[in-house]
């Protein structure tokens, strides 16, 4: 099975999650409607909602219940991608404007604030403590794994260690929450519920390291933005981090990463993409996330068999080895 199977497979039910997600977004200002439905057309991979769907299905699958869950965790992805663009004053996501580059940075963060909001409302609609819980206190960590990534910025000194903790609290436990409150949402039983939660941190950290690998191995036409672009802002990654370590490229990144710095993510990164790419920091990042998928698989393999756990499998495995 691919991943395209896999999505076809819930075409119905993920059109009516977009369904819902446009009609959540509507208000009565007419402006914040327009801005919020441009973020909600520039598209995205809608890999939080498909999560909760295939985690619903280890226990009574009832759509109208797991959109609640759906739609409210890709509210909060949305909002966090609205004013990460002003944090990195990104003018383009996904080969489209940002909100803050088509309006201001302002009405980018208002924006995001609006669709933040509408996402408590959203989930405010099913009445299990225990979901809220979880869910404030991810939104907690993801929070703070924002104010890490800016207190690191352009610094060389940070350790693996530090960059996994960022990218934890950053990208895997919103992965993690959904595959767990879809679980929850479902009523699925305790175990089931640990199992896919670990699932889903485990995969989210193998996405996010692929994700900084592609963004210095890539190209604008597969990542949407120009390659570079988290070093640019400041966002130093792991691979970055591992070439730093080899002493024959040591200084001479770190006259470049420096060079960046004082021109404000203006200079061009090229001489700086090159030397990541010809050092082993690539490959052992590759390794590290193979590592984090063969965590993820083995997590779910006590979960019964069936398509389900066939089709999170799959995803686990592309993920892991993704060029887009």
């Amino acid at each position: 099975m691919k991943l395209l199977d896999i999505y076809s497979s819930f075409k119905q039910d993920i059109a009516f999650i977009e369904r819902a997600l446009e009609q959540t977004v509507q208000s009565d200002h007419p402006f914040l409607t327009e801005t919020s439905i441009h973020l909600l057309k520039a598209g995205g991979k809608r890999i939080r909602p498909v999560f909760v769907l295939l985690s619903g299905q280890f226990g009574e699958y009832d759509l109208e219940r797991l959109s609640k869950v759906a739609v409210a965790l890709e509210l909060i992805h949305m909002a966090t991608l609205v004013h990460d663009d002003v944090i990195d004053d990104a003018d383009t996501r996904r080969g489209e404007l940002t909100v803050k580059s088509k309006w201001d940075n302002r009405i980018a963060m208002y924006t995001g604030d609006y669709i933040f909001a509408k996402a408590l409302t959203v989930i405010s609609q099913l009445g299990e403590a225990e979901i809220h819980r979880s869910l404030s206190k991810a939104i907690v960590e993801m929070c703070i794994g924002e104010i890490e990534q800016i207190r690191y910025f352009f610094r060389t000194d940070q350790t693996v260690r530090d960059y996994l903790l960022r990218i934890r609290r950053k990208t895997a436990l919103l992965i993690a929450i959904s595959c767990k409150l879809g679980a929850m949402a479902a009523g699925a039983s305790e175990s089931v519920v640990n199992g896919l939660y670990s699932y889903g941190y485990n995969v989210g950290m193998a996405f996010q390291i692929r994700d900084d690998i592609l963004d210095l191995t890539g190209n604008e036409r597969q990542l949407g933005k120009p390659p570079g672009s988290d070093v640019k802002q400041g966002n130093i990654t792991l691979p970055v981090i591992l070439a730093i370590r080899e002493s024959g490229l040591k200084q001479n990144i770190l006259r470049e990463i420096e060079r960046i710095r004082q021109s404000e993510g203006q200079a061009d990164a090229g001489a700086l993409l090159e030397m990541v790419r010809q050092s082993g920091g690539i490959r052992q990042s590759d390794q590290l996330a193979a590592k984090y998928i063969r965590k993820a698989v083995g997590a779910i393999a006590g979960l019964s068999d069936g398509k389900a756990k066939k089709s999170l499998v799959e995803i686990a495995h592309f993920v892991g080895s993704r060029s887009y």
